[in-house]
C-alpha cells in the first residue's frame, strides 16, 4: 500500500510557503522517510526556481480564492495579505498514495513520532490536544470553534486513507466550504473568512464517527506573535511574547519536538539562512 506526504504551497506577495515546503520535505525524508508530494497553482515557478526533485510529484491545481488575512510577524509588524486556503478538501481527489499525511508548510518535523500514523486502523486522525510551547499560555481559540460552539479539531496534521467514508468526509468538506457563510452562521463563527481548521471541525462533529481518530501526542505551537530566530540540528529557538507586555519577549526552545510555527515570516527567514 503507498503511503505519503501531502503538501499545499501557493506563494502570496510576501510569504513563500514553497519554500516552506522545501524545508519541510527535506525534514520529512529525514525523520519519516516517505515520499512527499507537492499541490501548488503554479509548477512551473517550482521547477524554474526551487529543489523540485524533492517532490515525488507535483501536483498543479489553481487556486479560486479572492481572501485576505492579517498576517503577524512578532508583537509588533503585521501585513494584509491575500490567503490561498481552498485547496485542502480537494486532498482525496489529488493525493497519489492509498494513505495520506496532510502537512502545513510551517509544521516543522523534527522527529520519527509520525511512522507510525500510516498503519493506523482509523480512516482519518486529526488533533484535537494542543499545546502552546511555553506550557502554560492559554489559547481559548485552540479549544472550540466559538465560545458557544463546537471542538476545536486542527487541519494542520491530517491522516487519511482512501476509502469511501473519507472521499465522503471531504465532499462534505468541500460543501462546506462552498456554502461558507451558511455554516459560519450556524456555527456562531466570528469570522467569514474559510478556514480548514473550521470546516474539519464542523464536519467530524456532523458526522460523529468511531472512524475517525486522534493523531499521536498533543499539537505543540508558537503563535504568529512569537519569533523563530534560530533552527538547527531538530532544535528551535523562539522570543516568545509576554503575556500583558506589549513588545517584551522571553526566549524559549524545543528539540527533537514537531512545532507548529505560526509565523511565516520568521520562518522564512530562518530557512533562508540555512
Amino acid at each position: 500500500m503507498s503511503k505519503g506526504v501531502l503538501l499545499f504551497a501557493n506563494n502570496n506577495s510576501q510569504v513563500d510557503y514553497i519554500k516552506q515546503a522545501c524545508f519541510l520535505a527535506k525534514q520529512i525524508k529525514k525523520h519519516l522517510k516517505v515520499p512527499v508530494s507537492l499541490v501548488t497553482s503554479d509548477r512551473k515557478r517550482v521547477t524554474d526556481f526551487y529543489p523540485y526533485e524533492l517532490f515525488d510529484k507535483i501536483i498543479e491545481q489553481r487556486s479560486k480564492n479572492k481572501f485576505s488575512k492579517r498576517y503577524n510577524d512578532g508583537a509588533l509588524s503585521h501585513k494584509k495579505l491575500e490567503f490561498n486556503n481552498d485547496l485542502r478538501p480537494l486532498a482525496y481527489q489529488l493525493t497519489p498514495y492509498e494513505t495520506t499525511l496532510i502537512l502545513d508548510t510551517d509544521y516543522i518535523i523534527c522527529n520519527d513520532l509520525f511512522k507510525g500514523v500510516f498503519n493506523t486502523t482509523k480512516d482519518i486522525l486529526l488533533y484535537k490536544d494542543s499545546t502552546d510551547i511555553t506550557l502554560h499560555r492559554k489559547f481559548t481559540e485552540f479549544k472550540r470553534i466559538s465560545d458557544t460552539s463546537i471542538d476545536f479539531y486542527w487541519a494542520t496534521c491530517v491522516v487519511f486513507k482512501k476509502t469511501e467514508f473519507t472521499k465522503m468526509f471531504f465532499e462534505l468538506i468541500e460543501h462546506i466550504r462552498q456554502e461558507w457563510n451558511h455554516y459560519a452562521n450556524l456555527y456562531q463563527l466570528n469570522t467569514r473568512i474559510y478556514r480548514n481548521d473550521y470546516s474539519f471541525s464542523i464536519a467530524v462533529d456532523m458526522l460523529k464517527s468511531e472512524k475517525i481518530g486522534l493523531m499521536p501526542g498533543t499539537m505543540l505551537y508558537s503563535t504568529d506573535k512569537d519569533v523563530l530566530f534560530k533552527m538547527e540540528d531538530d532544535t528551535l529557538k523562539f522570543l516568545v511574547e509576554k503575556k500583558d507586555r506589549l513588545g517584551q519577549y522571553t526566549a524559549v526552545y524545543t528539540h527533537k519536538q514537531n512545532v507548529h510555527v505560526m509565523n511565516k515570516f520568521s520562518l522564512n527567514r530562518m530557512i533562508g539562512d540555512m
